[in-house]
């Protein structure tokens, strides 16, 4: 039993020293942008081993959209992105995304 307390309290001491609360990431605003493509499909995640899954809907030319270059990621082409019309993240082809601060 005392050899579960000292190890007790460097776990405690650890994580006092991390502050106690988990890692969050900043929340980066998506520069405005549109859609460019004729019609582009948006799926809700990207899959590393599969691709894209779950497709929510088909944005067409000129829908709004949001992405900023080099803080939202970009897998194998597919582009994390928000819809400003229902208000939702999801991924669409990156060469579909154009038109930044265009509106």
């Amino acid at each position: 039993m005392l050899r579960r307390i000292p190890a007790a309290l460097a776990v405690g001491a650890a994580v006092a020293a991390l502050g106690g609360t988990p890692a969050q990431a900043d929340p980066v605003v998506p520069r405005h942008a549109i859609v460019v493509c004729q019609s582009a499909s948006f799926y809700a995640n990207y899959d590393s081993a599969g691709g894209p899954t779950g497709l929510k809907r088909t944005l067409v030319h000129g829908n709004k959209i949001g992405h900023t270059p080099g803080a939202h990621p970009v897998y194998n082409g597919w582009a994390a992105s928000f819809d400003f019309g229902p208000n939702d993240w999801g991924y669409l082809r990156a060469e579909c995304i154009g038109g930044y601060d265009s509106w």
